[in-house]
């Protein structure tokens, strides 16, 4: 948020701390979902297993965002960044609800991710699916050259049996090893989306 200056600290020093349960709102504003296109009513619908936390303290410099999701099949997963464009979409059916000031900046329609678990190897895998517009996306981000320096983007996955080894180097293991946390730079999620490929062997 210091990085950000004014755009992102300019909120009369107050602290936002809000949740959204995307199921609730969903269903109070059924009504008027209703009368939106079907399209449009199926991007509102992907959002009903996610919940979203974000802590924004102008007096701490710090902006926090977490999405959290439940699932029972790897193919349930979504990219996270397409849930907040997705969560940012809400405003146009109710105009009071703040959501992710990152939605757009982390939108990167040059890449695809995809996920995978089969035995005991789960894969992320990211591809570049439109060079061209993964170097125009690196040219419009030269402005905002500090604000990705300084930010961060983790990795936090959870599994069933112990994590036998991870693909990325920094991945820092729990203490049952069932799970891994991995920092990664934010820059390079946006310009190097292919470095945020994982590889996970679990034991048998």
């Amino acid at each position: 948020m210091q990085m950000g200056g004014e755009t992102l600290t300019d909120s009369n020093e107050k602290v936002l701390d809000s949740t959204i349960i995307f199921k609730d709102f969903l269903e109070a504003k059924k009504d008027s979902i209703a009368t939106l296109p079907k399209s449009e009513q199926e991007k509102l619908k992907a959002l009903e297993r996610f919940k979203m936390h974000m802590l924004m303290d102008p007096n701490a410099n710090k902006m926090l965002i977490d999405v959290n999701t439940d699932f029972k099949d790897v193919n349930e997963l979504e990219d996270m960044f397409e849930v907040l464009n997705k969560a940012n979409e809400l405003k146009e059916t109710n105009k009071s609800q703040q959501t992710s000031p990152l939605a757009k900046m982390g939108a990167t329609e040059a890449s695809e991710v995809s996920y995978s678990y089969s035995g005991n190897v789960f894969k992320r895998i990211v591809t570049v699916a439109d060079q061209e517009l993964l170097e125009a996306t690196k040219d419009s981000l030269v402005d905002a050259e500090m604000i990705l320096a300084a930010s961060t983007y983790t990795l936090n996955y959870h599994f069933p049996k112990k994590i036998k080894s991870v693909s990325l180097e920094n991945a820092m293991f729990s203490e049952d090893h069932k799970s891994f946390t991995a920092e990664l730079s934010f820059k390079d999620y946006l310009t190097n989306p292919e470095s945020f490929n994982v590889e996970v062997i679990l034991e048998d």
